[in-house]
């Protein structure tokens, strides 16, 4: 019976690693994928446009955003995905990172954007929600 539990806890493990690794070939097969990893200046996070003020908030970073058309073209996209009016919607763009001029007010660092790469179908989860208690 040891032997049986053995051999089928082997085949398990063995079937599972194979997967894990066809996932991975897919990945890199993809040339969306590949243009991503070799192309500087690509920025992969959050974007939102609250009036007159847009920001961008990457896994380590947070930048201002310079409102060029390609910036207004992106924040009409984010819209029609956007469930709130403070939603945050996962983009990939194009861009350079530049400081701000002395004497404005806003983020250190200023992203342009010059091109949209992705803009994702849903947006982020919220790291914390605050709900009107009803009473």
């Amino acid at each position: 019976m040891k032997k049986i539990t053995f051999l089928f806890a082997i085949i398990v493990l063995t079937f599972s690693c194979k997967n894990a690794e066809e996932k991975t070939e897919e990945i890199e097969k993809d040339p969306a994928v590949k243009e991503l990893v070799v192309t500087e200046n690509i920025y992969q996070g959050e974007f939102i446009l609250v009036e007159n003020a847009a920001v961008f908030k990457g896994s380590d970073y947070i930048y201002g955003v310079a409102l060029n058309d390609v910036a207004k073209e992106l924040a009409e996209k984010v819209e029609s995905v956007k469930n709130d009016a403070f939603d945050m919607v996962p983009v990939i763009v194009k861009g350079t990172i530049s400081k701000k001029e002395e004497g404005q007010e806003g983020w250190d660092d200023i992203l342009t954007i010059s091109e949209i790469v992705k803009v994702s179908d849903a947006p982020s989860k919220a790291d914390i929600k605050i709900e009107a208690k009803k009473e």
